[in-house]
């Protein structure tokens, strides 16, 4: 395999000396997360919050102009008979999809307020050459993506060659101009909590203005433990180089109560300033209907019937 030209400005970390990751200590605070007691008010922001947060997505071989204008719709509209509803941070597509909708988010004057996000770089396999996903990154740029979800090249990076996966996120970050890129791990491929630690570390390093950890294709996805590694991680590459650095979790945060737990997570790991769309997305479209209707029931003691919400 060719090695791609690097043009990331920060040089190749060290991953051997990266720390090791403690897995007990990591499953033990994991543990006390679950356990915070939230009041009534707080609970009502977190869950605005979290709704705020969320990359709704549609990344299926069926998908078609309509459904994605239909879930641009629903970006917009998620519930319109519960006041002060945020929007979502950003609706999630496959490049061949970007221009729809950024037309139909730009049709009802929310440019720049709901993102569009595209998946490139062979997702999810990754299995293409290299010149092929800048290509399609530069595609879905053109298109008007805001924002890139690239997967890294799991194979190459298990097998030692981190300098290829270095390089190639540095030229994907390159090939997105102006706008952001989030780097999936594909964690539950990875194996260990010290490879997520390193391959969070390596991401960063390359230039990934996020790190995420999963496709939402293959199981495990996003856990609790492997989300605190990689803030962990986002935290300590903060305090060398000053870069802030987002996350996304996704795949598997289907449940209000779980997405206000990694908000906790989230909170006393990183702190105040990354509790913002701009530094903390959920992937996981499913999880907008729990949250609504949680929403619903701390306004009116009362659940609505999952009947009454749209499941695209």
């Amino acid at each position: 395999m060719s090695t791609p030209a690097s043009t990331s400005s920060s040089p190749l970390p060290r991953l051997d000396l990266v720390s090791r990751v403690d897995q007990t200590g990591v499953e033990e605070r994991v543990a006390r997360f679950c356990k915070r007691s939230i009041k009534k008010a707080s609970k009502m922001q977190a869950l605005k919050l979290a709704l705020g947060m969320i990359d709704l997505t549609t990344l299926e071989g069926q998908d078609t102009p309509g459904k994605v204008r239909q879930l641009c719709q629903k970006a917009i509209h998620l519930h319109d008979s519960i006041p002060g509803l945020p929007h979502v941070a950003a609706v999630c597509v496959y490049p061949v999809m970007v221009g729809v909708a950024r037309k139909a988010l730009d049709d009802q004057g929310l440019a720049g307020e709901i993102k569009v996000a595209s998946v490139a770089t062979a997702f999810p396999s990754g299995m293409s050459p290299l010149h092929i996903k800048l290509e399609e990154t530069k595609i879905a740029v053109a298109e008007g993506a805001d924002e890139i979800d690239m997967v890294i090249s799991r194979g190459a990076f298990l097998r030692g060659d981190y300098g290829y996966v270095f390089d190639e996120i540095a030229a994907v970050r390159d090939a997105c101009g102006e706008a952001h890129l989030k780097v999936i791990l594909e964690t539950g491929e990875l194996g260990t909590l010290d490879q997520v630690r390193r391959a969070s570390v390596l991401a960063m390093h390359a230039g990934a203005d996020f790190i995420k950890t999963s496709t939402g294709k293959i199981q495990p996805a996003a856990t609790m433990p492997v989300t605190l590694v990689m803030l962990q991680a986002i935290r300590d590459h903060y305090y060398e180089t000053g870069r802030q650095v987002g996350m996304k979790p996704a795949g598997g945060i289907s449940k209000a109560k779980l997405a206000i737990q990694y908000l906790v997570m989230l909170r006393e790991t990183l702190g105040q300033a990354w509790m913002a769309p701009e530094w903390f997305r959920f992937g996981a479209s499913s999880l907008a209907n729990d949250l609504i209707m949680q929403i619903q029931k701390q306004q009116t003691g009362v659940y609505q019937s999952a009947d009454y919400f749209s499941k695209d």
